[in-house]
Parts: structure tokens; C-alpha cells; sequence
């Protein structure tokens, strides 16, 4: 085991201890398979309630990856692509797992990682308005990400702002929960899983990084939406036999408002260390408010601060200077923060 400070992810930990609890205390019980058990059912209810949406239909996959390539296929015609910011993790992190699935991502520039209701709108006039496009991929859905991959956040005005250029186009709005929990436990986050449900058509609700040792919760506001979905998700090896391992993970993060509260601890972390890089001259790249903080280094200090540091590799920036990334999460400890502030005093920027 290293025994650098640990900082380049946020899914670094199993799980959270209540959820460890409650698997080895039903690790005996035999239930009915692929969600069909009563700790799904409980689940889905539960989750239903917390976006006020008693009719969605929530559905359990085993990771980020394989709900997005599953939710965009099941969306998209044959001739469709996706919009996204050109930093979505459907375009950038995923081993383009969504052309292999048959369809373009269809990329619009970003600013700190988020795309704009206008944009969308040009975008489809743009196609529209093409004499050619009959021979061009058809903008069909946009998806987006809360928190998107630079750890901003959509206010609920720009939501609903991109939500109504989706439904006046009727094309469906997806979002990536990856980390959502993280949005919700942000102080600047406006946006709430009611909100969701209201203005998207699809969105999920990241575990694997939220405190689960795996597995994410899709969640379809408007029955019928996807029809067959259960089918195509095992299609696409999304659907785990022993569902019930996910069912109550699940159950379990949302039971007492667990997985609105389980992001504190990873943004008063973060907080702490977006600080302390300021108050030692570090140059912040882009201003996030939720766990990740994106952080232009010296190569060399670089170098010296990864001998006891575990970070994350965002992007070369120039010659002598890259961009790294920290993250905290759920689990990250006060001891180790306290430890990594010491480290950026010690060295400064």
C-alpha cells in the first residue's frame, strides 16, 4: 500500500459503512434477481420520492460508462448524435464508447465546462438550415453533466433555460449524475432532484462515486419514455444478475437523506484546500465550487509534490507547466487534508 496522501479521485474508497453493514447483514437472504427484489423496490421508492415524481421509472446499472452508452443508444435513431460540451465525459473519458455504439458525439465549445441553451438552439438551426443535412448526422438529444468534468455546476435558471430550447426542439435532455451528490451538497447548487425530474427527460444518479462501491440509478421522470429499457440495458451488459447488490446500496443512500448529505464532507474538504492554495500562491485554473479543484503547476513543483502526493493529470498546459487535478470525496479524511495543506505550505507555488 502507498502510503502517499490519496487525492486523484473521488471513487478511491469501497463504500460507505452503512452500506457495508447492510450488505453483510442480508448477505444470506436469497431474493429474486436483476432488481426484482424487495431492496430495489424499496429503492425505487425511495428515490421516486425524493424527486416528487411517484410515477419515473428508476432503473439500476452497474457503472457510469455503461449507463451512458446504454441511455444515449436507447434515445437515439439510427441517424442521431449527441450534443455535448467538447469536455463531456461521453467525448473525452470513455474510450469512445459512444460511437462504438453506432452514433457521433456531436461536441460544442465549453467555458469551464458547461454549454449554453443558445448554443443548443445554433446548433440545430445550423442543421436545420443546411442545405446538405440530409447527408449530415441529426442532432437528436443534449447531454450534459452535473457537476460537469471541470466541477462547475448548472444554475436551475441555465437547467431551464437549455430544458425549454430540448422541448421546443423535442429532442431529450439527459444528465450525468456521476457526482452528484457533490452538486447537492454544494452551498452555490440551486438545482434539486425535483428539478431534475421536471426538466429532463433522463438523468442518473451517480453511486459508484457517491459513496456506493458501485453502481448508478437512472431515472426516467415520464413512463414510456424508452420503451424496453430493462431489455436493452441487458443488451448492453448493463444489467447486474445479483441486482439486488445495487438495489441495496441504493436503499441504503437514500434512506434519512444519506446521499444529500454524504457529498459535506467532500466539498468542506475541498473548500479547505482550494484555500490554502490561494493563501500559498498556487494559481487556481478554474474556479470550481464542488470537489474538484483544478490546479496550473511548475513542472518541477510538480514532480517534487507527486513524491507524497497522489493526484490527478488534467491536461499539458505548456512547455514548463501542466494542469493537475485534486479531488476529495465522501470518505476523505480531515487528517489527510490537514497533511496536503502542510505539503502546499511547505513547498508554495
Amino acid at each position: 500500500m502507498s502510503n502517499k496522501l490519496s487525492f486523484s479521485s473521488d471513487y478511491m474508497e469501497g463504500a460507505h459503512p452503512e452500506i457495508l453493514r447492510r450488505l453483510l447483514e442480508t448477505n444470506m437472504e436469497k431474493t429474486n434477481g436483476y432488481g426484482l427484489d424487495p431492496y430495489s423496490e424499496s429503492a425505487k421508492e425511495k428515490i421516486r420520492a425524493a424527486c416528487n415524481c411517484p410515477d419515473a421509472e428508476v432503473n439500476f446499472l452497474v457503472g457510469g460508462t455503461q449507463t451512458n452508452a446504454t441511455v444515449i443508444d436507447a434515445l437515439l435513431r439510427s441517424y442521431q448524435g449527441v450534443l455535448a460540451p467538447e469536455s463531456g465525459h461521453i467525448n473525452t473519458h470513455e474510450a469512445g464508447a459512444i460511437e462504438f455504439g453506432g452514433h457521433k458525439v456531436l461536441t460544442l465549445r465549453q467555458k469551464n465546462g458547461k454549454i449554453t441553451a443558445e448554443q443548443i438552439r445554433e446548433a440545430l438551426d445550423a442543421y436545420n438550415n443546411d442545405a446538405n443535412h440530409d447527408h449530415m448526422v441529426l442532432p437528436g438529444m443534449v447531454y450534459i453533466s452535473q457537476p460537469t468534468e471541470y466541477g462547475t455546476i448548472y444554475s436551475l435558471d441555465e437547467l431551464r433555460n437549455i430544458s425549454k430550447v430540448c422541448r421546443e426542439n423535442r429532442i431529450p435532455l439527459y444528465v450525468d449524475g456521476a457526482r452528484l451528490a457533490y452538486a447537492l451538497a454544494c452551498p452555490e447548487n440551486d438545482v434539486t432532484l425535483r428539478d431534475l425530474a421536471e426538466l429532463c427527460d433522463v438523468f442518473y444518479i451517480g453511486g459508484t462515486k457517491c459513496g456506493a462501491l458501485f453502481g448508478e440509478a437512472v431515472v426516467i421522470p415520464r413512463p414510456g419514455t424508452i420503451p424496453h429499457f430493462f431489455t436493452i440495458i441487458k443488451q448492453h451488459g448493463a444489467l447486474l444478475a445479483k441486482g439486488r447488490l445495487l438495489g441495496l446500496q441504493f436503499d441504503t443512500l437514500f434512506t434519512d437523506g444519506l446521499y444529500e448529505k454524504i457529498g459535506q464532507i467532500a466539498i468542506d474538504s475541498a473548500a479547505r484546500i482550494r484555500s490554502a492554495l490561494r493563501d500559498n500562491g498556487y494559481q487556481i485554473y478554474t474556479e470550481t465550487p464542488t470537489n474538484q479543484i483544478f490546479v496550473l503547476i511548475d513542472d518541477d513543483l510538480m514532480q517534487r509534490l507527486s513524491e507524497k502526493v497522489n493526484f490527478g493529470f488534467w491536461e499539458k498546459y505548456d512547455e514548463n507547466h501542466t494542469v493537475i487535478r485534486f479531488a476529495t470525496s465522501w470518505a476523505t479524511a480531515e487528517e489527510d487534508v490537514n497533511q496536503l495543506i502542510m505539503l502546499l505550505s511547505e513547498y508554495g507555488a
